[in-house]
């Protein structure tokens, strides 16, 4: 983990090993590996995202389909997140939406508005 490689520089650096120069230079060069590594999986498996094939991280990732929609495409986001179809989806807004007295329209307002588009 990045946490323990900085430990590590800092020990070495604390024990004279390291100059103030090469701590900085190695430092930096750890960070700038990490921003790479989470550029290239948006942060899973790295200790700042998500694990992979968690409910998180299958938020993180949905999208609202262009195609699949009736209204905003949230229901095609979760079918196609959480492999559930498409109608079980609508199924679940529409009886949250009645039975919670418009707790499922907030959901569904909620997530088209916070999960972009594709």
């Amino acid at each position: 983990m990045i946490s323990d490689e900085i430990r590590r520089l800092h020990e070495l650096h604390q024990a004279g090993a390291l100059t103030d120069a090469e701590f900085e230079q190695a430092k930096a060069k750890v960070l700038a590996s990490e921003r790479i590594n989470l550029d290239k999986d948006g942060g899973a498996g790295t200790g700042f995202g998500p694990p992979p094939g968690s409910i998180e991280a299958k938020f993180r990732t949905m999208r609202r389909p262009r195609r699949d929609r009736w209204l905003a495409g949230v229901c095609g986001a979760l079918s196609s997140a959480f492999g559930m179809d498409i109608y079980a989806w609508r199924l679940v807004f529409v009886l949250l939406t009645l039975v919670t007295t418009g707790i499922g329209a907030l959901a569904y307002l909620a997530l088209w508005i916070f999960v972009p588009e594709e």
